[in-house]
């Protein structure tokens, strides 16, 4: 028994020092980009809707800048996430300030379960494209290093679609 605890404790040990260190390896290794430059779109006019369209990035990514309840704000789209996720920070700029006690939703990231607190946003515009009463969760700006655009912005849109390292929205 005494052997199975001496195991167990130094697995707990070697664990952590893994996590830590692999936490900041990934740290060390990120490009030390202190500021990211959301790409404007280009606009087409298709038929009687609105298209935008955006170039990946160097990672992949699509950056675009919206303005959320009027407000200018930095997003990273991500199809993977079910609702908008926005920064405390930037949440408190779009006039969304919850309370310590509004932090309800558990929320699991790629660094375990956080707590969010649920919001409405009134309009997200990207471009010509406006999208109204969007669910969203406004996450500690700890959690969460960019604003993400999910699923509850992309399923509003008449489509979107992703192909040969451009992102297509349509309204």
């Amino acid at each position: 028994m005494r052997q199975i605890l001496v195991l167990a404790a130094i697995a707990v040990v070697g664990g952590t020092y893994l996590a830590q260190y692999a936490d900041h390896s990934l740290k060390d290794s990120a490009p030390k980009v202190a500021v990211v430059q959301p790409q404007q779109p280009s606009q087409e006019e298709v038929g009687s809707g609105r298209t935008l369209s955006f170039d990946a990035d160097r990672q992949g990514h699509y950056e675009v800048q919206a303005r959320v309840n009027g407000r200018h704000i930095g997003f990273m789209v991500d199809s993977g996430a079910s609702l908008v996720a926005l920064r405390a920070s930037d949440a408190a700029e779009a006039g969304i300030r919850p309370l310590p006690a509004d932090y309800t939703a558990t929320v699991s990231t790629a660094n375990g379960q956080i707590k969010a607190a649920r919001a409405s946003l009134d309009r997200i515009e990207i471009g010509d494209i406006t999208v109204y009463d969007v669910p969203a969760l406004v996450l500690p700006d700890a959690a969460l290093g960019r604003n993400l655009l999910g699923v509850s912005f992309l399923s509003k849109l008449k489509r979107y679609e992703v192909a040969n390292g451009r992102l297509v929205m349509e309204q």
